[in-house]
């Protein structure tokens, strides 16, 4: 089998180890990095090698430059997602979880709805909700917001058999989500399914959620059941790998 080798411009394999040792915390938020001369003797590079990388952490918000103070490990870690915390409804009155969840980060989560629609689902949507060829669904088309900035792209689909005639239908906003709706139509949600990957971004994904250039994003296909084992709602949720970290727990049985 053939070593595989960086082939990677060195700014680029420069970059990457600062990346990971600031997504560790061995380089903690607030953190000054190594001036320009010692990241040159450090790395054994130029000036110019040095600065390509810091202009790539500081275009992924990783890094930001004070001037004629120097160069400092962005403030705010990424953001951790729960995102078994989405799934319940929340209670009468209050918002939905993403900016609940935001807020106890410090920071001001808003949703924006794009478009509401009904259409010829992804094919795995349609496999999720066991549709026949050339069934349709409605979807709401959202875009997520931190402290005004774009961090999320969301398509939220729902079979016509339970969308139809509802607010989920309709090209306005939800308060307290589709889950809080869902349930008092009688579908309450009881658990979810996720599937995650990686990928680079489409053209609609990387100029809307204004990514840096090689960023990549973090894919969540989602299926919402209710009783049953019934999928009511499937989730197509795009984040900017550089911004995310999900956390899952788990209880362990005792042996």
């Amino acid at each position: 089998m053939t070593k595989k080798t960086d082939v990677r411009p060195r700014h680029q394999q420069i970059a990457a180890e600062i990346r990971a040792l600031i997504m560790s915390g061995d380089l903690a938020p607030g953190t000054r990095l190594p001036t320009t001369q010692q990241l040159m003797a450090q790395y054994s590079v130029t000036s110019q090698t040095v600065q390509r990388t810091l202009n790539v952490l500081k275009d992924e918000g990783f890094v930001v430059g004070r001037a004629g103070v120097g160069v400092y490990v962005r403030d705010e870690p990424a953001l951790a997602i729960v995102p078994a915390s989405y799934m319940p409804p929340p209670p009468e009155g209050q918002a939905y979880p993403w900016a609940t969840e935001a807020a106890k980060q410090s920071r001001q989560g808003t949703i924006k709805l794009l478009d509401v629609s009904e259409v010829e689902p992804p094919a795995a949507v349609a496999h999720a909700f066991g549709l026949a060829e050339g069934e349709r669904v409605s979807v709401r088309h959202q875009l997520l917001t931190l402290n005004d900035a774009p961090t999320e792209l969301a398509w939220i689909y729902h079979p016509l058999s339970i969308s139809t005639g509802t607010r989920l239908i309709e090209r306005r906003r939800i308060l307290g989500g589709s889950a809080r709706l869902l349930t008092g139509l009688g579908y309450p949600p009881r658990h979810s399914v996720d599937r995650l990957s990686v990928r680079l971004p489409t053209s609609e994904e990387l100029e809307v959620l204004e990514l840096p250039d090689d960023v990549p994003v973090l894919r969540t296909f989602r299926t919402v059941y209710t009783d049953d084992n019934r999928p009511i709602e499937a989730q197509i949720l795009i984040k900017g790998g550089h911004l995310y970290e999900l956390v899952y727990q788990q209880d362990l049985p005792r042996t």
